[in-house]
């Protein structure tokens, strides 16, 4: 395999990643802020008691995959820099405003609903601004003035396929955040809001399907290549759409005890479900992070020294997994912290 190649997987690696925990942060948010007042349910507790402790892991992973682009591939950085600089900047800013109250909010009890609201809008304004990435890659929405590279926001702005990446991005943000809080509230024993993520699971899971096929269908012309790749790539897709169903009739399956669905293999359906997805979208976009102007190969950095990157990796990797599944025990099964009242 080439070493451009081996780059690029371990940087689909942290998107995997951060996209996965990105969208039960952001998600977590989300429901937090929608059932703040509900006294019907204890949503709102769940979502913030899963959110408290693990919104700085989230951002652990948006470095990671920042500094591994920049390490990786140098040369894409100029180009990537002036295309993204406007999402890019305004995400960062909006991230920086959630960290600022997640920070000081819980110690001052008069600003726990500003709190709830940030936590909320930002968990929606976020995602839509990282996944208007995504349409920028395909090609016709780029045009070089001089050489250098000029965003036609006007044509991006206007087009459906914009649209439609971001609606197919919140949906499954809430869709994972609400399966994922579906099994943390049966672990923490509080039916009310196992009920109510359960809900919301069961039609957000057909929902984020149609949307993704429909996105398919509103690519521009000028990303016909992308599309041909997706159909090269069918096998991905093809068990992505199988994991879905297992997962998805997974919570409709009753336990010897009574309990209605498996939610803990549920979750860990979906996550291979949007695995496959992921790296068979990532498979038909290669060669090009930019399309048509650059290729993975325009950018990477020299063999050598990617070497010596993927040596700093590994030892980091190791130091940071261990880290991260002693957090895991800690506040994501520990029935103190996760049935405390």
């Amino acid at each position: 395999m080439e070493e451009s190649l081996i780059a690029v997987t371990i940087l689909w690696s942290f998107l995997f990643v951060y996209s996965m925990l990105g969208s039960l942060d952001f998600g977590s948010g989300f429901w937090g802020m929608v059932y703040g007042k509900n006294k019907n349910t204890n949503a709102s507790a769940i979502a913030n008691r899963f959110l408290s402790p693990t919104w700085e892991v989230t951002n652990v992973f948006l470095v990671l995959l920042v500094v591994a682009l920049v390490s990786f591939f140098p040369f894409a950085t100029s180009m990537l820099g002036t295309l993204l600089l406007v999402p890019i900047g305004l995400g960062l800013i909006l991230l920086t405003i959630r960290t600022t109250f997640m920070v000081f909010a819980h110690h001052v009890q008069k600003f726990g609903d500003m709190l709830r609201v940030t936590s909320g809008l930002t968990g929606l304004l976020i995602p839509a601004l990282l996944v208007s990435i995504l349409p920028i890659t395909l090609g016709g929405f780029i045009e070089m003035e001089n050489g250098y590279p000029q965003l036609m926001y006007g044509k991006l702005l206007s087009s459906s396929t914009t649209y439609m990446h971001i609606l197919f991005g919140l949906s499954t943000e809430l869709f994972l955040s609400a399966l994922f809080l579906t099994d943390y509230a049966r672990e923490a024993g509080d039916q009310s809001a196992f009920r109510t993520y359960r809900m919301h699971t069961i039609w957000l899971g057909p929902l984020t399907m149609v949307i993704a096929v429909l996105t398919i269908f509103t690519m521009p012309s000028e990303a016909s290549w992308l599309v041909d790749n997706v159909g090269e790539n069918l096998y991905g897709f093809g068990m992505s759409i199988a994991f879905f169903l297992i997962g998805y009739i997974l919570l409709f399956v009753k336990k010897p005890n009574g309990e209605v669905g498996y939610t803990r293999w549920a979750v860990i359906a979906v996550i291979l479900q949007y695995g496959f997805a992921i790296y068979a979208y990532g498979s038909a976009h290669l060669p090009y992070m930019v399309y048509p102007h650059l290729t993975i190969s325009d950018g990477f950095t020299n063999p050598a020294m990617f070497y010596q990157l993927l040596i700093a990796y590994i030892i980091g990797l190791s130091i940071l997994v261990p880290a991260f599944i002693l957090f895991w025990r800690l506040f994501l099964k520990d029935k103190r912290y996760v049935k405390q009242e």
